[in-house]
């Protein structure tokens, strides 16, 4: 009976809303106005123009880009606080938290004044002497490092809440039978931890190939990417019909790319065998 609230939470707000996404992608737009005739040329414009698929590859370049590096920065951080946290590890977890007390649109303005032709970066270089780096703002460079700003407190968290729930005597215990640091975090630590790294990469991947207000703030003239150019289909364009199926393209991705990344997790090597027999 209880499970049945969840169940209507989903249908009501996230398959409903899908489905009707769905069918407003082979409407049509016309004058801000829905034109229910059914078509597919919204499907045929994405896979046509050549300024959609530039905004796409971009995307997910950068989101392939961001999530790795995130990655490979947020495993010895959370590994640090869960080995070495002691009696401070829910300390240093809430601190993890501290920038989500701040909307997303006030870290970005606050990117801003650091990354800035006048801002707190270069101003710094000014007065050591050095030329201001004016290559950052307003660039794919500062979209990622927007990203990685944004999204690095969330991977920590994740991986730190996988390696909480890790046995750290199988690290020792491989340790004393002659292993090396090396080897034991590929053959021990890493694979029982693998769901929680691929739950923090998609977690990271997800947002970044759908982010809007990052290139509209940070990425410049020639950051745009796709989840900006589809917020402007339901805004200044007015193409909703065309925003919907770029909406829809983005969700078949993303579904696709969560089944091939859980196709590496094997649940009896992290630890899960079953409810029952």
């Amino acid at each position: 009976m209880f499970l049945h609230i969840p169940a209507a939470f989903l249908i009501l707000f996230f398959v409903l809303p899908l489905i009707a996404l769905v069918i407003l992608s082979f409407w049509q737009t016309e004058n801000y106005k829905i034109v229910r005739e059914w078509t597919t040329l919204n499907y045929v414009t994405l896979a046509t123009e050549t300024a959609y698929i530039t905004f796409f590859i971009r995307s997910l370049i950068m989101a392939i880009c961001v999530s790795v590096f995130l990655v490979v920065v947020s495993w010895p951080i959370a590994f640090f606080i869960v080995r070495y946290g002691g009696r401070y590890k829910l300390i240093f977890s809430l601190l993890l938290a501290v920038p989500f007390l701040s909307g997303e649109v006030l870290r970005l303005i606050a990117l801003q004044g650091m990354l800035g032709p006048a801002g707190l970066v270069n101003g710094a270089l000014l007065k050591m002497g050095a030329a201001p780096l004016r290559f950052i703002m307003y660039s794919n460079t500062a979209s990622f490092i927007a990203f990685v700003y944004l999204y690095l407190p969330m991977v920590v968290t994740t991986i730190y809440l996988s390696l909480l729930n890790f046995d750290l005597r199988l690290a020792s215990a491989a340790s004393a039978c002659g292993a090396g640091r090396i080897r034991v975090f590929l053959e021990i630590i890493w694979p029982l931890n693998l769901s929680g790294t691929i739950v923090g990469f998609l977690l990271c991947f997800i947002p970044t190939l759908s982010a809007s207000l990052v290139p509209r703030f940070l990425g410049g003239p020639n950051g745009t990417l796709y989840g900006m150019s589809m917020a402007q289909q339901f805004g200044e364009s007015g193409t909703w019909a065309l925003g919907a199926a770029m909406g829809v393209v983005l969700v078949l991705f993303s579904v696709a790319a969560l089944a091939i990344l859980s196709l590496g997790v094997n649940l009896r090597r992290t630890g899960f065998t079953g409810l029952g027999r």
